[in-house]
Parts: structure tokens; sequence; C-alpha cells
């Protein structure tokens, strides 16, 4: 029987684990394991939610051991710290609990097909105090950090109307970096300051929140179309964000960012979203092929370039497509890299041909909280590239964190799941408060 690894329960990772489960696991075809360092999955473009506070791993999650343990997969908590492709064997890093305590030591994992869906985490390109001083949203423990820095702050702010100690006092909110990520989380926590004022925060309000978007480029979503960044910029400008184009960020410390010209940015909390790479141990590995952004290179059936037993999919995976443009790492490119991984592990399995992965671009969403959702349709959705806005944007945003649920759970468990969602928010608090 087969050993399949996944490693990285992202987007990508979790949908492969659930497809290859239906199509081998079940069929005691195949023994697979997925490994992952947190315990529970939320689908990556809903971070800057959680970091908000608008939505609950709870509720909104995927608890790995449970979906593991009614998908016929094995689940390992842990984190990989290195490959031994001639032994075929990965070892898993020590278990270390919250109190510093070791849970489990070092483990070794055999395997005779890994996959590396290990995502990404933000380049701070060496800026000085961004490690120290920035919060970032690369991980589920990473947003909870950011929300309890923000609760914090809104909690802060509030006594002090009710103290009568500074009534002008508000929170400064610095993001740096522009794509979806940035320009999604500042909608958002407008929204949320909005609404801390119906959960126990009567004097808190949008007013009180000064949001300033810091990004390199000439202009915010860099990646995307410019009319959908303008209608994102007259948007975010209606919402009073403010927004500061090509000014580069030259170090951070404890009361805010300096910039390249020696402007001085105040801030009580500065996120740092600007650029992914792949972490920097898979460089380190000496194992593979990589391009500048520490992306694992890979052939056209995403095997890697020097393990033919190794497969790479996600924001970890560097794909030059023949117009030489790579792969950009969106949930759509992991979704569709799943898919090619699952059918060629099968093929693989069943000793049938394999098939080559072709990118294909469906456009491009924004979703600005309540207040506005962008984008475009293209490929086999429209004939050419389509603007949309307003409810039919957001349906189709909607749908995209649907069609991740159906590849996760099936069609009909997902539909399940997505009512019993819609009755729990229905019926719960719009903003998590702890």
């Amino acid at each position: 029987m087969q050993k399949i690894v996944i490693v990285g329960g992202g987007a990508g990772g979790l949908e492969l684990a659930s497809r290859l489960s239906r199509k081998l696991g079940s069929k005691n075809k195949a023994d697979i394991t997925l490994v992952d360092r947190s315990r529970t999955h939320v689908w990556k473009p809903l971070l800057h939610e959680v970091a908000a506070g608008v939505i609950d791993k709870h509720s909104d999650g995927v608890d790995y051991a449970i979906h593991a343990a009614s998908h016929n997969y094995r689940f390992q908590l842990g984190e990989m710290c290195s490959i031994d492709a001639a032994a075929k064997t990965l070892t898993l890093s020590p278990l270390i609990d919250e109190e510093g305590h070791e849970v489990l030591p070092k483990r070794q994992v055999e395997y005779d097909q890994l996959v590396m869906a290990i995502g990404s985490v933000s380049n701070d390109f060496g800026t000085p105090g961004v490690a120290k001083h920035c919060y970032l949203l690369d991980s589920l423990a990473q947003a909870e950090r950011f929300h309890r820095a923000l609760l914090n702050q809104l909690i802060r702010i509030n006594q002090q109307e009710v103290s009568n100690l500074d009534k002008n006092a508000h929170i400064n909110v610095a993001i740096v970096g522009a794509g979806a990520t940035g320009t999604e989380l500042a909608a958002q926590l407008h929204h949320v300051a909005n609404l801390s004022k119906a959960y126990g925060m009567p004097d808190m309000s949008a007013s009180r929140l000064k949001i300033t978007i810091v990004e390199a480029g000439e202009r915010i979503l860099p990646a995307l179309p410019t009319r959908i960044a303008n209608t994102a910029r007259e948007a975010l400008n209606d919402l009073g964000v403010v927004i500061k184009e090509q000014t580069t960020v030259a170090e951070a410390d404890c009361d805010g960012l300096i910039t390249k010209d020696g402007s001085r940015i105040d801030a009580d909390l500065m996120v740092w979203a600007a650029g992914v790479k792949a972490p920097d141990f898979v460089t380190s590995m000496g194992l593979f092929e990589t391009n500048k952004a520490n992306q694992i290179l890979v052939d056209e059936q995403l095997r890697s370039t020097t393990e033919k037993t190794i497969w790479v999919l996600g924001d970890c995976c560097g794909f030059q497509q023949d117009n030489g443009k790579w792969v950009p790492p969106r949930a759509q490119s992991a979704h569709q890299m799943a898919d090619i991984v699952a059918h060629n592990i099968c093929a693989v399995v069943n000793g049938k041909t394999t098939k080559p992965f072709v990118y294909q671009d469906y456009g491009s969403l924004v979703h600005l909280s309540k207040y506005s959702t962008v984008g475009s349709l293209m490929g086999s959705l429209s004939n050419g590239s389509m603007f949309i806005e307003g409810r039919l944007a957001k349906l189709v945003y909607v749908s995209l964190y649907n069609m991740h649920q159906f590849a996760v759970h099936g069609k009909v468990k997902g539909v399940l799941k997505l009512l019993v969602k819609k009755l729990s928010h229905a019926m719960s608090p719009k903003l998590k408060l702890h």
C-alpha cells in the first residue's frame, strides 16, 4: 500500500487530502497522512476576518483530527523540519505546548509520495523592526494574536471616553501592503469599529479609528486590473482610509513606521501584508531548485524538478507558464493544483498516465466588508474579462468559499455545513470579543 504524506493543510493541502481519501483511502489503495502545525483549518482568504473578529474559527474552521477520522486519512500534528529524500522520510520537530513542555519528541514519517503544500509567509524584505513590531496574518495563530491586540485597543479607547480621560483618543492602525489582504483588512476594521458599539463599547466608532495603508507601488491592488483598483480605492476613501502610494517603509519601531524619505507614520497597531514568499527552510534544505520567492520549481505534472516522488502545490509551488509568468499565489491556483496532483498521484498508484497542469485564471475579487465587493471574471466564466461589482460580485465571492467547502466535505455534507454555518451566524454575536 502506497504511503502518501501531505505537508500543509491549507486550501490546497486539505482539498487534496479529501480527494485522495475518497479515491484511494476509502478503497484501501493508499495510507494517507496530513501533517500540519495547527489543529484547525481556516481558509486563508478569511484570515483577515479572523483578525478583525467577524468570524470564529470554531464555527468557520475545520478540525483536522475530526475531518481525518471521517475521511479515511490520518492527521499528524507537527511541523516538518527536514526531508531525507534517499530514505523517503521526513522529520517532524518536537511538539511543544503553550507552557514550553515537550508533548512529543522528534518523529519520522515514511512516504512513497510526498506532497509539499506548506503555503507562504509574509516577506518583510529584511526591513528592520518588522519581525518585532508588526503583526503578520500568515496563520490562524497570528490572526488571533492580532485580534486580541485589537480588542485591547478598542477597550482602551472606550474606557478613556467613559472615564473622561481623553475624549479625542483614537486608534492608529498602519497596514503595509495594499494587496487583497491589506485592503480587505482595512475595510473590515472600519466595520468592526462601528459594530463594537452594540457590544459593550457605546463610545467606540469608526471615527475613533485612523487607518493608513502604505503601498510601495504606484497604486493599490497592483496585481489586479486598474478598474478594480480604482473602484476599491474610492470605496476606501469613502471610509476615511488614508492611502499612501509610492511609499517605502524603511523601518518599524514600537511607535510606528519610518518611511524611506524619513517621515513617520504613528501607529498603535501595525500589520505587514507586503508580499509573500515560501518559507526560508525550503531553500536551506538544499533539496530543491527554487526561484526568488523561495518557491519550489516543478515540472508540468507539478513534481519537484529534483525529486520525482515529491509533488508541490499552492503558494510554495513555482510553476512558470509558457508566457513566462509564474502562477500567482492565490486560492484558485491551489484549488486547480490540488485537482491535478490528486489525478496524477492516483494515476501513479493505479499505473495510469499523468497529465500536465494548465493554469486557468478565472479572475479576481476583492471583498471590502459590507461596503463593497469588486472584481473581474475571466476564462470560461466570461468572454474575455468582465468587470463586476455589488451583489453579483458578492455572490461570486461567496461561491468561491462554497466551492472550497464542497471540495473538503463533499457536496452533501458541504451543503449541510453551509446551512449550519448560516444558522449559527444568525444566532451568534456579529463580533468575537474573546
